[in-house]
């Protein structure tokens, strides 16, 4: 890769530059002065959808070109928009609320852009995450984004089990149809632990409910809920970190053999079984395979 070096405010060519514009996650008065004069001097909009968008240019005066730009057409719009960017013009991507390119269009232009060696320039402003992290009452110290959960069962248990053990406070986006299920599935993956559900961020009927899991499946299944949601959990503890080191090295104290039969015994086939215990001591397939087999 070529080395690039940006130098956001000192153009050194006729090169256009892609504007990463936040909007509001509801509140119209989070709107910054700096976003609404880049929308109103940028050659272009690529709005994730435009009628949303035309509303919020209503309300700020701005009357730049609309064009959309959304996850159904990604690469015939971003071939459109590098070539108005590389031809001098300057482009404004905005996402219905909140940051471009988190859990919203944007991170494949920004990429293409990078590629090309466009300028991207980011301004600061809402995101629905943040904004709940730092109400939360949980640790701030360290976290990480994890945005909306796939909706099938079998990936979303996945991804919960790979944050299992993750020290930090994790955020999640999700429907409010759907959080009774997934609080349910955390609760069967992470434990009872102290979670944050905020509701209708920055909005009339903005809501923060903080407890435990339990409590808030119990809470939820009584009350429906209206509106996205953010979901804020607490990281998972020392003791529970210690105890999947423990149960992930059962086979402390076996020999290969053994070890390989552990798992020949919890279902595997003997090939992923020794593959398992090759990966578990660092050791080749075919060692593992000699030892088990030939006895060497």
């Amino acid at each position: 890769m070529k080395l690039f070096i940006q130098k956001s405010f000192k153009p050194t060519d006729d090169k256009g530059c892609l504007f990463l514009v936040p909007t509001p996650i509801g509140n119209l008065d989070d709107m910054t002065y700096r976003a609404i004069t880049v929308l109103k001097e940028a050659n272009l909009i690529a709005a994730e959808d435009t009628r949303n968008t035309k509303k919020l240019c209503h309300v700020f005066e701005i009357d730049t070109p609309l064009i959309s730009y959304h996850e159904h057409n990604i690469k015939e719009r971003e071939e459109l928009l590098i070539d108005k960017l590389l031809s001098g013009e300057t482009v404004a991507l905005v996402s219905d609320a909140g940051m471009p390119a988190i859990s919203d269009p944007g991170q494949e232009l920004v990429a293409r852009c990078v590629e090309e060696q466009l300028p991207v320039v980011p301004l600061p402003g809402a995101n629905a995450g943040l904004t709940g992290l730092i109400a939360s009452g949980l640790s701030t110290d360290g976290f990480t984004f994890v945005g909306f959960l796939n909706r099938k069962k079998k990936i979303k248990r996945e991804t919960l089990e790979n944050w299992r053990t993750h020290p930090s406070s994790l955020i999640f986006y999700e429907s409010p149809h759907r959080v009774v299920a997934t609080l349910s599935e955390m609760l069967e993956v992470l434990g009872n632990r102290r979670v944050v559900l905020s509701r209708e961020l920055t909005k009339k009927h903005e809501e923060f409910l903080r407890g435990s899991i339990e409590e808030l499946i119990r809470y939820c299944g009584e009350n429906p809920l209206k509106g996205e949601c953010v979901l804020l959990v607490e990281g998972a503890s020392a003791e529970t970190i210690q105890e999947d080191i423990q149960e992930s090295q059962w086979w402390t104290g076996l020999d290969v053999s053994a070890h390989v039969e552990g798992y020949v015994n919890e279902g595997q086939s003997s090939k992923e079984a020794i593959k398992q215990t090759a990966k578990d001591r660092g050791m080749s397939k075919r060692e593992v395979y000699q030892i088990y087999h030939v006895g060497e």
